[in-house]
């Protein structure tokens, strides 16, 4: 079994898909090991994005992802990372395929409803960036260290 992270994202939050997405993603058989709701400082958001520092678009993420709640989620099941990418769909919801999570719930590119982490290396560090030890349950409510 692998962990990843994903990420719902302020515009799906304020749009009520928070429930929707989370049950999409339990019926692609993903576990749920985490989760919290928060609001990302501008620190906190500069710090989680930072490898994109040099990129055009850093500015904008990060006022985006200040801009109202997120739900990090922490999830469960064999090769995780990949079929995590897979169910969510391209970043560009017009690119991404029908039944994914950014087909049916993206407003745009940069809108567009969730994050998840590209590789397995990524996955802990953002993983740890939200969730201690004590706040990742494995079945049957036991801590996973």
């Amino acid at each position: 079994m692998e962990l990843t992270l994903a990420i719902i994202k302020p515009d799906a939050v304020a749009r009520n898909l928070t429930g929707r997405i989370l049950a999409h993603l339990e019926e692609q058989g993903f576990r749920i090991r985490g989760l919290r709701m928060m609001h990302l400082s501008e620190t906190q958001a500069r710090e989680f994005y930072a490898v994109h520092r040099e990129r055009p678009f850093y500015e904008s993420l990060v006022r985006f992802m200040t801009s109202g709640p997120v739900v990090p989620v922490l999830l469960e099941r064999e090769n995780a990372v990949a079929k995590l990418r897979e169910v969510i769909g391209a970043t560009d919801p017009a690119e991404a395929k029908p039944g994914t999570i950014r087909a049916l719930y993206a407003e745009s590119k940069e809108r567009n409803a969730i994050h998840a982490s590209d590789a397995p290396d990524t996955a802990r560090r953002e993983a740890a960036f939200f969730f201690a030890g004590a706040d990742v349950l494995a079945a049957g409510g036991r801590e996973l260290v």
